[in-house]
């Protein structure tokens, strides 16, 4: 485990208990389903993420409007939102994705380092329809146990794994949502061939395949596409575009249909 993910889930302990004290409210609402907005967006779905900064590219955007950057993605074809709820390391917020949540009718992914059933419950009352899971940064019983409640809660669940032994991991606990990263957590090093290479698994033929990190123009995604990636998940690009609706264009490979 890399030593800036040791450092996030020490802090996220802090988080959980904090949650736990609080009043978190149920939420009745149905929440939206990734699968069908991933497989709507063919040939690549696109999760379009919101984040002002991160650990390894440091500050992206200080001062961006959450609700107009959320507004903008859908308009462009996103099929769903990730935004960070990391304070800390990712300067998001909870209040983020609430405000999202009231803006925006495609399914919202809670970006986060969950550890415990709390998280997933908070993430939910705001309005996450879809929550993450870090096979890195889990043991297989505590990934398999929040893996199942999210699922008992009617969420989505993305599983995000970065090599060959982690993918095993998610294949265990049924995951039918996978994340392949292509960072590196240890060197931070991006390498789309990552994607490539786990992509060939005979048994992610049935299941919903994302490709995240390094995506940074539509020869990139057709790289992920051909080798079986259903959608991609693109942070910085998209924060430091200056022309959204052009990068989502090119992204979503949309000349290809």
């Amino acid at each position: 485990m890399s030593s800036i993910l040791e450092k996030i889930l020490t802090e996220k302990q802090n988080e959980v208990q904090a949650l736990k004290r609080e009043n978190i409210s149920a939420v009745k609402r149905r929440p939206l389903s990734l699968i069908n907005a991933i497989k709507q967006k063919a040939p690549v779905g696109i999760i379009a993420e919101i984040k002002r900064q991160s650990p390894s590219k440091g500050m992206l955007q200080e001062h961006v409007d959450p609700v107009k950057q959320a507004k903008q993605y859908e308009q462009a074809g996103a099929a769903a939102i990730s935004v960070l709820t990391d304070y800390p390391f990712f300067k998001g917020r909870f209040e983020d994705l609430s405000a999202v949540r009231e803006a925006v009718q495609i399914p919202i992914l809670c970006k986060d380092f969950i550890i415990d059933e709390v998280q997933i419950k908070k993430a939910k009352s705001v309005g996450a329809d879809v929550i993450l899971l870090i096979v890195a940064a889990l043991e297989q019983g505590q990934l398999k146990r929040l893996y199942d409640f999210a699922s008992g809660e009617g969420m989505d669940v993305l599983v995000e794994v970065h090599d060959e032994t982690e993918l095993e991991r998610a294949l265990s606990i049924g995951a039918n949502i996978i994340g392949i990263n292509n960072r590196n957590l240890s060197t931070f090093v991006v390498d789309l061939q990552t994607t490539v290479r786990l992509a060939q698994h005979p048994k992610l033929a049935d299941i919903v395949l994302i490709s995240e990190s390094g995506i940074v123009s539509g020869e990139d995604v057709r790289i992920v596409q051909k080798a079986g990636a259903n959608g991609i998940l693109v942070g910085e690009t998209l924060m430091k575009s200056e022309d959204i609706a052009k990068t989502m264009n090119e992204l979503s490979l949309k000349e290809l249909v």
